[in-house]
């Protein structure tokens, strides 16, 4: 993997990696109600960013851990190993977390990310909302037909790419929100040309999709569709197409 890739890939994860999680990667004092605390400091055995293909097995290099320079690692927590499916590309996270006398817990993440080899098609590029896209809600049937907005996919990994909007831009461009209320997000190219959307986040809001369904690429046109339920009362059907197909 390039450092390039390596550097997108981060920068993609940045914000899960940080989401609910408190790094220290240097042993230190701290005041801390009128108190002294000592963190602990993390040494992760293997790579930070660690690539699975398909359906091989992971196994875990694990990490170690001191606190005011005695080794702590017996101490440390370690979640999301019960969570890694790699039967199922996308990316997990593991967190191994150490509590110190005060009570006060840092911990150190590593990124997992499963993937399919095999798939060489490369969706990467600028895309353009095609009609036939919509939100539909719930309550009153109501659909709102809407094209014309830029989306774009990035390769991360093979048959893993970056979409900027899963909402198409409704919110971002059409509504005129802004970057904020869009639903950027990591979606998977199967072998047989199926679309799985497996993350998506709107900073705005604080939230991400209920339900994500099954699309398709399709190779005649570069076209790529999903469709995703948001919010417990509107779903959203999305196609695209590469601007230099327009």
């Amino acid at each position: 993997m390039t450092t390039m890739k390596k550097a997108l890939v981060y920068t993609m994860t940045l914000c899960a990696l940080m989401l609910g999680f408190t790094a220290c990667n240097d042993d230190h004092d701290a005041h801390t109600d009128s108190r002294l605390t000592t963190y602990a400091k993390f040494e992760m055995l293997g790579s930070e960013f660690t690539e699975v293909n398909l359906g091989e097995p992971y196994v875990d290099a694990g990490c170690k851990a001191t606190l005011g320079g005695e080794d702590c690692t017996s101490r440390i927590v370690t979640t999301g190993l019960d969570e890694i499916d790699t039967d199922v590309a996308g990316f997990y996270y593991i967190k191994y977390a150490v509590t110190n006398d005060d009570g006060f817990t840092t911990s150190v993440t590593r990124t997992v990310a499963v993937f399919d080899p095999t798939v060489t098609t490369d969706l990467s590029g600028d895309y353009t909302v095609q009609p036939g896209s919509y939100r539909y809600w719930f309550s009153t049937g109501g659909v709102v037909n809407f094209s014309g907005f830029s989306i774009k996919l990035e390769k991360v990994l093979p048959g893993i790419f970056s979409v900027s909007d899963l909402m198409g831009g409704y919110y971002d461009q059409g509504v005129g929100y802004g970057s904020n209320y869009a639903m950027a997000g990591t979606l998977q190219l199967t072998a047989d040309n199926q679309i799985i959307i497996i993350s998506g986040s709107v900073p705005g809001w604080g939230d991400s999709f209920d339900e994500a369904y099954v699309g398709e690429y399709n190779p005649e046109d570069g076209s790529v569709t999903w469709g995703i339920d948001y919010a417990g009362s509107m779903y959203f059907e999305i196609i695209i197409k590469p601007e230099t197909e327009e």
